[in-house]
């Protein structure tokens, strides 16, 4: 059995990773849930947790340096009822919609998932990829280049999408981008945050951001074309609980959690306004 959750376990005992099929939340509970997953390993927590998740309703996430204010058309959200929120990590606005997510903490320590930044998003890459192969998607990891600022901003309005580029270790389909990586580290810990695209709904997300209404159109014909989506080769059955029987195969012995049973046993059943503390 697994030493009680949040309590300091030697380094040089080998670690069973947590697989959390949590499933699906609005965007404000799945980013604050991330949040606190961060905290918690921040804290001390020494789990390695992979969290794998869907939204519902569909909404938007910016990424934590991003305005809401300048990036999106917040009264149009309002209006429409679209959930919003924002990452604890970085990057840029993202559609929530047809697709997998997941997220990953892990303490920043020896014997956790990765000595360094880009060891992390290389395994974690990995990981995914042979998942997807395993369910039928051709899909590789972009040789790229390392991680830089991403795609320049237009002298006014939102900055471009998430899937608007590529970097290295991001999982690429057919030459097309089919799911990204960010991740951020506070006190110790990591947080890698990434989406899985399943159609094309992505492209909503012109509808929401700060542009003339005369772009928009554009905008949808660009992101339609600039992603890949892993869908049409998985064919009728996209359930999470696919992925993650996928993911446990190539993650190998793992602890198993689902659900709201999962976060009360990680002890993130509290304030769903919490978020990490200042690095």
């Amino acid at each position: 059995m697994r030493a009680e959750v949040g309590l300091a376990r030697p380094w040089n005992r080998v670690l069973t990773p947590i697989l959390w099929l949590d499933g699906a939340h609005d965007a404000p509970d799945n980013m604050a849930r991330d949040a606190r997953l961060l905290e918690r390993t921040a804290g001390g927590a020494t789990d390695v947790i992979l969290r794998l998740f869907t939204f519902a309703p569909a909404g938007i996430t910016l990424g934590r340096a991003q305005d809401p204010a300048q990036e999106l058309e917040l009264e149009r959200l309002e209006r429409d009822g679209v959930p919003w929120a924002v990452r604890p990590t970085g990057g840029r606005a993202i559609w929530h919609d047809e697709e997998w997510t997941f997220s990953l903490v892990t303490p920043l320590a020896p014997g956790a998932w990765a000595a360094t930044p880009a060891a992390a998003y290389a395994r974690t890459g990995g990981l995914l990829a042979a998942a997807l192969q395993a369910l039928g998607v051709p899909v590789s990891l972009a040789p790229g280049f390392p991680r830089g600022p991403g795609a320049p901003r237009e002298p006014s309005g939102s900055a471009p999408p998430g899937f608007a580029s590529t970097a290295r270790h991001e999982l690429v389909l057919g030459g097309r981008k089919l799911a990204g990586i960010a991740q951020r580290a506070v006190r110790g810990a990591r947080l890698q945050q990434g989406s899985l695209l399943l159609g094309e709904s992505h492209v909503r997300l012109a509808e929401y951001v700060r542009v003339p209404e005369g772009q928009r159109a554009a905008l949808r014909e660009r992101w339609r074309q600039g992603a890949a989506s892993a869908g049409p080769a998985l064919g009728a059955d996209r359930s999470l609980a696919r992925l993650a029987a996928a993911v446990a195969v190539t993650l190998g012995p793992a602890e198993r959690l689902a659900g709201e049973a999962g976060a009360s046993t990680l002890g993130l059943l509290g304030d769903r306004g919490a978020g990490p503390k200042p690095s």
